[in-house]
């Protein structure tokens, strides 16, 4: 019995004018550098029948995640629970999420065009499977690098830390059918896409120049699946990880050339199948901050930040005092069902949140299978998940950790997360 694959991509450009998300929420969308797209790959192996679909998007709104899930899944007989929608985490794409600071979901743009051509990408997948062989390659790639960089003084700024942990390991998955002809490819890496800089254009930033290219070469299908950014950006040539359009074409086609290699690397396309690993993790909450506390902090605003992560901080803050005062409902624990697609020895493994470089690693080194691909920004989102390790240094991404909802997580809970997934590993 072999494996059936299939593909399907369709164009999620949204209107001129459309706010774009990513660095302050008022960014407003003046040209197209390139067209976004959503890639939904299908898979079934007996009664098994798993997709994955790729958005060119910053972060899809938890809610709004599970639905786009919903619909693609009624719309190709899957299982919404065995859908995989991942964002490529571009930060030239219109808001699809709901951040104090930063902006709101557009619902106008899903109703017309992201969800309508999900739900199309996906049928087109399902309906497009054929019998097909499995190839997998893997090499270090430098485009890379941790973000989080030192200052004199110790505190982190976002820029190059060339000492700092990072996943250099990009994985190309490659379908083929029995004739040998191409079906579609899979690349796996993790960093920002934040070449293209804060500036008017929607573009899929540099891995859209990466998956274009490969395309080209293999003449296969390509999507992208970002793994562990949270601590990574790309590895630009100005010292920073945050460019402007022309560091867009530079790092892409490094990366293409990355790719390239890897994907003319798979010498052997086997027979394989398709498996679906379900869990749930449950973490308690952290109690809740104290009134006192969250009112004290407050008395120390002058006035409403407008945008970012200070606007973040004061509306988490009101929140808190909101729950004290009015008696609204306190969460006790954070839950999250997850389900990983398995295809032959290589996991796709989504978690919803913008996670830390180390967490890939741990999880790649103590999982029983060669290829454990964490997919960041997956299936909804909750923010950033730091190490623990890191939480004394603080920073942007440490704040936006802590500060995300009125109710945290603990410490550990990349430890926690990390234990819950090697446990859905080994069912």
């Amino acid at each position: 019995m072999e494996i059936l694959v299939g593909v399907g991509r369709e164009n999620i450009t949204p209107e001129l004018g459309a706010l774009l998300f990513g660095y302050n929420g008022s960014m407003d969308s003046r040209t197209v550098h390139d067209d976004l797209t959503v890639t939904a790959a299908a898979f079934q192996y007996g009664e098994v029948k798993a997709m994955i679909i790729s958005a060119s998007l910053c972060l899809i709104n938890t809610e709004l995640s599970d639905e786009i899930r919903e619909l693609a899944g009624n719309a190709a007989g899957i299982l919404p629970e065995n859908i995989i929608l991942a964002a490529t985490h571009t930060h030239s794409g219109p808001s699809v999420q709901n951040y104090e600071g930063w902006g709101v979901v557009n619902r106008k743009y899903c109703d017309n065009i992201l969800i309508p051509q999900c739900v199309k990408a996906a049928r087109k997948a399902a309906d497009s499977m054929k019998p097909s062989r499995f190839g997998v390659g893997a090499a270090e790639s430098r485009i890379g690098v941790n973000r989080r960089q030192f200052i004199k003084d110790g505190r982190i700024m976002l820029g190059q830390n060339p000492w700092g942990v990072y996943d250099p390991t990009m994985t190309v998955a490659a379908f083929k059918g029995l004739d040998g002809s191409p079906i579609v490819n899979i690349v796996h890496y993790g960093a920002h896409c934040t070449a293209h800089g804060a500036n008017h254009e929607i573009s899929r930033d540099w891995s859209g120049v990466m998956t274009d290219r490969l395309e080209k070469e293999s003449g296969a299908v390509t999507l992208f699946i970002n793994g562990a950014q949270g601590d990574t950006g790309p590895r630009l040539s100005n010292g920073g990880t945050v460019g402007a359009p022309e560091y867009t074409a530079e790092i892409g086609f490094l990366a293409a050339v990355d790719a390239i290699k890897i994907y003319k690397s798979i010498r052997t396309y086997r027979d394989t199948d398709c498996a679906i690993l379900s869990g749930e993790i449950r973490i308690p909450f952290e109690p809740l901050m104290a009134l006192d506390e969250a009112q004290r902090l407050l008395s120390g605003y002058e006035s409403v930040p407008e945008h970012n992560l200070g606007r973040r901080i004061y509306m988490t803050l009101c929140e808190i005092v909101d729950l004290h005062k009015y008696g609204k409902s306190s969460k006790s624990d954070f839950v999250m069902k997850q389900s990983f697609i398995r295809i032959g020895n290589t996991v796709f493994a989504p978690l919803p949140f913008e996670v830390f470089s180390e967490i890939s690693l741990r999880l790649r080194a103590f999982a029983s299978y060669e290829n454990v691909l964490l997919i960041g920004c997956a299936n909804g989102d909750n923010s950033y998940l730091p190490t623990q390790d890191q939480l004394c240094r603080g920073g942007y991404e440490v704040d936006m950790f802590l500060w995300n909802h009125p109710h945290r997580l603990p410490d550990d809970a990349d430890s926690r997360i990390v234990n819950a997934y090697l446990k859905i590993m080994q069912t």
